[in-house]
């Protein structure tokens, strides 16, 4: 098994610990930009290994749409934050943030089914935190971003039903 892979499976129940516990209570503004970025980041990356892995053209499709979406939505909340001229984290704790919330997807024949389960539910619960911090923020950026970056997300929740229907 890959490191990667193991490093995927591991990932998982980090990722929903985590997850929970932020959905909790609203967060400010710049801890919201650093778990939204490396959330953002762990989709990338989970996304480029689906896309070299997979022989699926319904999934390649998929995963470009979300990496070009999420690295835009990454490169504007970093813009927000430096509007605001927030204290966020080093790009290196995010990065160390990110890798942990890397998906578990299975390095074999059921890898296309994995990732598109864990995009169902990893976008679902990225859509839930994304509407909670916009209801629970005074910050206009941060509301913008949630009006500009939620279509997207609900698509990619969309397109990751289909895949999973499709599965």
């Amino acid at each position: 098994m890959s490191q990667m892979a193991t490093r995927l499976r591991n990932a998982s129940f980090v990722t929903l610990l985590g997850l929970f516990a932020s959905s909790a209570f609203a967060q400010s503004a710049a801890e919201f930009i650093n778990e939204a970025s490396a959330k953002g980041m762990a989709d990338i990356e989970a996304s480029r290994l689906a896309h070299q892995k997979t022989e699926s053209k319904q999934v390649k499709d998929y995963t470009i749409v979300v990496i070009n979406d999420l690295t835009t939505a990454n490169q504007h909340l970093a813009k927000i934050a430096k509007q605001l001229d927030l204290p966020v984290a080093p790009r290196e704790e995010v990065m160390d943030k990110a890798k942990t919330l890397i998906p578990e997807v299975k390095d074999d024949a059921s890898f296309d089914e994995a990732y598109a389960a864990n995009q169902v539910k990893t976008t679902q619960e990225s859509i839930d935190q994304l509407q909670q911090q916009a209801q629970a923020t005074d910050v206009p950026q941060i509301k913008a971003f949630a009006e500009e970056t939620l279509p997207k997300l609900q698509n990619h929740l969309q397109m990751a039903r289909e895949l999973q229907a499709s599965r």
